[in-house]
């Protein structure tokens, strides 16, 4: 009996043991949890200007998916582009930083070949564990650059800026002789079929890898759309209700296009293919959106949407098929106005920054990845960009932070604009048309229209804001 007994107490005793010790499992397991890595998810959108989204004001484009986001989202109303073209403004974002090379801005001519480790934010996040993705148009090298840079995968990206059509095949020139000076996207030919459409197919991709990646690791892709940039195709149905929807709509006595530059700007949001191209990219947006609740992975996912810089609304010397306009922001794609430039940023990620817009706080492109590093790694490297992760938890204010643009590579022929440099420092801005020997200063905040030059109102704030400008400038 007495032995009997000893076993039962020795068998409470593990008992005991045993539910101490799953407690425990539990309580790290919840730690685990609580400790686990964000996924990443960065929508990028080409050529989308500010007012293009119905959310920012526009009447013509309809953007529900995008306006939800928004409404989830720290938006953040106060930001830039580094440049007011493809490239550059790419460079800027993948680097977090201003986008010089060899003492200049060289347009298109921007290599990622041999970025430093320590001035490489991908590489940096993949080295934390992260399985790296991008999607799209990446316009900064091939596709080997991409996996130099630290993408472990890449669909449809490399060289090509542009599709030489949206729809399919994707690759082949459907006007004139049938050949293109456009270079081919990698990819998607043979993944689609007759009746395919380019964003379509591409965010199916992005899903498909998002549904399949290995669970047991965080991710962090990047689509980069290569819509809404030209060509202006889109489907069918969605061109005929956008026709109808614009034909019903009363733009009053705004005119459709007014002089800039060496040419026009566009004023009226009336291009019934190019809405049906936002429209069917906000689409998109949502697809992914819904995968991420549909996979319980939306409360820790960190979703970064942006735009590359403005709207197409600005021909030159050359008459062109002008996409969209940037109103009431002045001129688009290729100027240092407010068009060219300010784009849209919302960053989500569900319970941890509570969604607000912040109005006030100066931030570019370049500061992305230093944010995203920071919330992954908690490092920073040696970049110009800065992380915002103290805006999204609503613990500073960035109102009086000074940037620089620097366009050197103007377009008089084919957007109007011709060579120029930008200072903004606080409420003020000052561009440079350092060539022509002209000067514009403007209170972005009170008119951010860029209607009233106060240079000669106010000349010694513009002096002080041009010496900072040139200082900046002579360092590279």
């Amino acid at each position: 009996m007495n032995g009997y007994r000893f076993l039962i107490f020795i068998g409470i005793i593990g008992l005991v043991l045993n539910s101490c010790n799953s407690t425990t499992t539990v309580a790290e397991e919840e730690t685990q949890v609580l400790d686990k890595k964000p996924n990443i998810l960065i929508i990028h959108v080409d050529d989308l200007g500010f007012h293009d989204l119905s959310c920012n004001g526009s009447q013509i484009y309809q953007t529900p998916n995008i306006d939800k986001l928004a409404s989830e989202s720290v938006v953040l109303n106060n930001a830039y582009a580094n440049y007011p073209r493809c490239v550059p403004s790419r460079y800027a974002m993948m680097t977090g930083d201003y986008p010089i090379q060899n003492g200049d801005v060289p347009d298109d001519g921007f290599k990622m070949d041999h970025v430093p480790e320590n001035k490489n934010f991908v590489k940096n996040i993949k080295k934390a564990g992260y399985q790296t993705a991008y999607f799209g148009k990446w316009h900064l090298g091939d596709e080997m650059s991409l996996k130099e840079f630290g993408y472990e995968f890449s669909f449809a990206a490399g060289h090509a800026g542009s599709p030489i059509s949206f729809l399919y095949p994707f690759n082949q020139q459907k006007w004139g002789n049938g050949k293109s000076k456009k270079t081919p996207i990698p990819d998607v030919d043979e993944v689609s079929k007759d009746g395919d459409y380019l964003m379509d197919v591409m965010t199916e991709n992005v899903m498909s890898y998002i549904k399949t990646r290995d669970k047991n690791k965080p991710f962090m892709a990047m689509f980069s759309f290569y819509a809404v940039h030209q060509p202006l195709e889109a489907k069918e149905k969605d061109i005929e209700r956008n026709q109808e929807e614009i034909r019903n709509f009363d733009f009053g006595n705004q005119p459709e296009y007014i002089k800039e530059g060496t040419g026009r700007t566009k004023m009226r949001q009336d291009h019934p293919k190019y809405a049906a191209m936002v429209e069917t990219m906000d689409e998109n947006v949502g697809k992914l959106l819904q995968l991420l609740i549909d996979l319980q992975i939306e409360d820790n996912t960190i979703v970064v949407f942006s735009s590359d810089h403005g709207g197409l609304s600005n021909d030159g010397i050359k008459e062109r098929d002008l996409a969209t306009t940037n109103f009431p922001l002045r001129a688009g794609k290729g100027w240092l106005y407010e068009g060219g430039i300010k784009v849209p940023l919302f960053v989500k990620w569900k319970g941890q920054f509570a969604a607000r817009t912040d109005e006030e706080s100066l931030v570019v492109l370049m500061d992305v990845f230093p944010t995203l590093l920071d919330i992954t790694t908690k490092k920073s490297l040696e970049t110009e960009g800065k992380s915002f992760l103290p805006i999204l938890h609503n613990k500073e204010k960035w109102s009086n932070r000074t940037v620089f643009w620097h366009s050197s590579k103007a377009r008089p022929v084919n957007t109007g604009d011709t060579k120029s440099s930008a200072i903004r420092m606080g409420n003020y801005k000052l561009i440079n048309w350092y060539e022509e020997g002209r000067t514009e200063l403007y209170n972005i905040v009170e008119d951010p229209s860029e209607s009233h030059n106060l240079s000669e109102e106010m000349p010694e704030l513009a002096n002080s804001l041009l010496t900072a400008l040139n200082n900046w400038k002579a360092k590279f």
